[in-house]
């Protein structure tokens, strides 16, 4: 059985996201963000070169995915439905039906989840990364449903406990 995990940075401090990682027995960390920065000091710990070094010393291989990434203007269009609805993209709940719809036929229809599967078969467990807390208002979540779909993953959605 496949299984591959997804994790967001918000709602988390650096050593509980490295612990909920362990505690899914998580061995590679797929970053599919554009930018792999977060604001604000709290989540300083999530930028690039800080993660890796963490994820490093944890013993947790990481990669980086940018071609799974949503462009800037699929973000801008997500950051104008956060604002149609008085929402901020660390309360949004939900994709923008129009975003989800784009980013599968713009991306993920383009993109090739062979390497991630093969990832998967020497039976570790690895997990999707993005910035949202939680999966449904994240673009993993997409790619999550892809892997599940199209190539019989089984996905555990991550949160902070």
């Amino acid at each position: 059985m496949l299984k591959m995990a997804t994790i967001g940075v918000y709602g988390f401090d650096g050593e509980s996201f490295l612990r909920r990682l362990r505690q899914a027995e998580v061995g590679l960390l797929l970053d599919v963000r554009q930018r792999r920065g977060v604001r604000g000091p709290e989540y300083a710990w999530a930028n690039s070169r800080r993660l890796q070094d963490a994820l490093a010393h944890a013993g947790i291989a990481y990669e980086h995915h940018r071609a799974l990434a949503p462009t800037t203007e699929l973000r801008r269009l997500q950051y104008a439905e956060d604002d149609r609805r008085g929402v901020g993209k660390r309360s949004r709940r939900e994709l923008a039906a129009e975003y989800a719809r784009r980013y599968t036929i713009e991306i993920l229809d383009h993109a090739d989840l062979t390497p991630i599967v093969s990832a998967l078969s020497n039976g570790e467990t690895a997990a999707l990364l993005c910035v949202e807390r939680d999966p449904e208002a994240c673009h993993r979540s997409l790619i999550a449903h892809r892997l599940t779909e199209r190539h019989h993953v089984t996905i555990e959605h991550l949160r902070p406990l």
